[in-house]
């Protein structure tokens, strides 16, 4: 069962991980799938997963070894991406699997120049922004 089709994400992956199907997402990863492919937008299902707050199917993707620190449009990671929708337990999960807090964002005058960090705090999530200040950058 493939899960990249002519060097994109193949359509029924990325419906999986954007519908939050956790165990179409667990036979699919078993079935070998990619879990790095990037759909038309360069984003992978980590990140899919991560902005959509599916936090199951970011765990099985961690567990799968998914590329943590994969940036797509502004030059935003999954980590970032949970941080922008708000999913504060993804973020931590991400930062503890090792995503890198030095990204910074790029483009749109929101994300430009702007780490994990400073996203969780101009989005008021000073508990998490504290977090990632302590945070030993990797």
């Amino acid at each position: 069962m493939p899960a990249t089709i002519s060097g994109g994400m193949e359509p029924s992956w990325e419906r999986a991980i954007v519908d939050g199907k956790v165990d179409r997402v667990r036979a699919m990863i078993r079935a070998k799938a990619d879990v790095n492919a990037r759909d038309r937008h360069g984003q992978t299902a980590l990140m899919l997963a991560a902005h959509r707050g599916h936090r199951e199917i970011v765990e099985l993707l961690i567990e799968a070894g998914a590329d943590l620190d994969v940036t797509a449009k502004y030059n935003l990671s999954a980590l970032m991406l949970s941080i922008v929708a708000g999913h504060v337990a993804i973020a931590r999960l991400l930062v503890r699997a090792g995503a890198d807090l030095g990204l910074t964002g790029s483009g749109a005058p929101g994300f430009s120049g702007k780490t994990a960090h400073d996203l969780a705090v101009a989005r008021g999530l000073d508990e998490l922004g504290a977090e990632l200040e302590a945070e030993p950058p990797r």
